[in-house]
């Protein structure tokens, strides 16, 4: 069976769901026949690299004041310890995410792929570092078992997986995924947003019975 997840690196609730979901596989009973893909999934495709802080930059996404975005970010925050998770609020920038969806994918064509992105969650929000700065996601992709020659090449050349990455969301718009978390079992159950690790396994349950 195969589980299709649609995620983008600078959401908190994909970083939880993600870990939610880890938990909920944990307890299915046929685990070891599960196929895990990760996919791309761009929250804010034209963004651009700064410095501007996340809080600030979503608040005046999406209309908020800086008090309600700080509110949903200790809210992201509490979720996140609940299932083990460090969670620094406030610290981090507001960037491009595309580079870094094109490293993960080469991470799949190695192989490293779950190992990649969980090192990047932990760095964007546990770390507060900037996964959006050339010389960190090198750093996080040796870390996650990369060349760094290799990981150098991709990020030199635009063209590098970009195709990959379109293709993810092309594929997520398909299937009717306005954002994320999403995930997609056997392309016949979708379950988006941060669900209890009990309603994964249900959900896997069912995808494997209906199989």
């Amino acid at each position: 069976m195969r589980v299709e997840i649609w995620t983008d690196i600078a959401c908190p609730w994909c970083y939880v769901a993600s870990a939610r979901f880890d938990r909920g596989l944990a307890a299915f009973t046929h685990r070891d026949q599960v196929e895990v893909v990760h996919r791309s999934f761009e929250l804010n495709p034209r963004a651009e690299n700064g410095s501007v802080p996340i809080i600030d930059a979503v608040a005046a996404q999406y209309g908020r004041t800086r008090e309600q975005q700080v509110a949903r970010e200790e809210q992201a925050a509490a979720l996140a310890r609940e299932v083990g998770l460090a969670f620094r609020v406030g610290g981090r920038v507001f960037g491009n995410t595309f580079d870094l969806h094109r490293l993960i994918h080469l991470a799949k064509s190695r192989g490293r792929q779950a190992e990649l992105m969980g090192l990047a969650f932990q760095a964007n929000f546990a770390e507060e570092r900037s996964v959006y700065d050339r010389e960190t996601q090198i750093a996080l992709a040796v870390e996650a078992g990369l060349d760094a020659d290799e990981a150098r090449a991709v990020l030199d050349d635009p063209d590098a997986f970009a195709a990959e990455v379109r293709a993810d969301e092309r594929l997520a718009a398909d299937l009717g995924a306005t954002g994320v978390p999403f995930f997609v079992l056997n392309r016949r159950y979708g379950v988006s947003g941060v669900q209890s690790p009990d309603a994964f396994t249900q959900a896997l349950d069912q995808a494997w019975a209906d199989r």
